[in-house]
């Protein structure tokens, strides 16, 4: 005769699937969550120590290798706690890590081609700032950014661009034809004036659409801010601050 009523095996077998299944999640959260572990540096202070990471950078002097050892490794190995989420775009030159002379477990890092924030990317952004307690966003465009020039190629030219590598483009096109009304002419000019755009927009955005960040900007826990990497000198160029 049929039962609805599962047998012991089968009840004790979903009984251990649940609690294996349980286990492996609380082992899949982050133990900086786990623990509650947070960066203790302000918003002002984690910018700060982005500027000078640049500085040396810049003059070649890298005091923070050793945060990139192995020792540092183990150090964090069973935890995260970045001080600073950066948006930055996929382009090889543009190394966060290197341009802000930061460790391992510093930067927690979101980066696609024009440093864009699709529901992937802002969940990512979310999830530093609510459960890690990160303390800043730096959104980063840069010279010559790839991304940014096919946009401005659709507005000048009415390039077509297919596939994923248009819809990827799609949320930059609005920065593009902002620069472009406010007259900065055309070629170079215009596809910077589109990159510094571009990082405005989105500074812009997570300051006042996202629900998750704006409780956190209006108590000071959090500063977003915007800057532009140039290639040719090196320099980032910190704006929207």
């Amino acid at each position: 005769m049929y039962s609805n009523t599962p047998s012991r095996r089968v009840f004790f077998n979903r009984g251990c699937c649940g609690a294996i299944g349980l286990a492996g999640a609380m082992n899949f959260l982050p133990a900086a969550a786990a623990e509650g572990k947070k960066s203790d540096l302000t918003p002002t202070q984690a910018l700060e120590k982005l500027q000078l990471g640049h500085k040396n950078f810049l003059s070649d002097n890298a005091t923070l290798v050793s945060a990139r050892d192995s020792k540092r490794r183990l150090d964090i190995a069973r935890s995260q706690v970045p001080f600073a989420v950066l948006v930055g775009c996929s382009d090889s030159r543009v190394a966060p890590e290197v341009l802000f002379n930061t460790g391992l477990g510093e930067l927690f890092i979101v980066r696609n081609a024009g440093n864009t924030v699709d529901t992937v990317a802002l969940g990512s952004i979310e999830y530093a700032v609510q459960v890690l307690g990160v303390p800043l966003i730096l959104v980063l465009g840069h010279e010559r950014c790839g991304a940014v020039d096919a946009a401005v190629s659709v507005v000048e030219k009415n390039t077509f661009y297919g596939g994923s590598i248009g819809r990827m483009i799609e949320p930059i096109i609005p920065a593009v034809l902002k620069a472009k009304a406010a007259g900065p002419g055309k070629g170079e000019d215009l596809l910077d004036a589109a990159v510094r755009e571009n990082v405005r927009r989105t500074v812009e955005r997570l300051r006042t659409s996202e629900p998750a960040l704006l409780e956190p900007l209006r108590t000071g826990k959090l500063k977003i801010v915007g800057a532009r990497y140039d290639l040719d000198d090196g320099k980032v160029d910190f704006f929207n601050t």
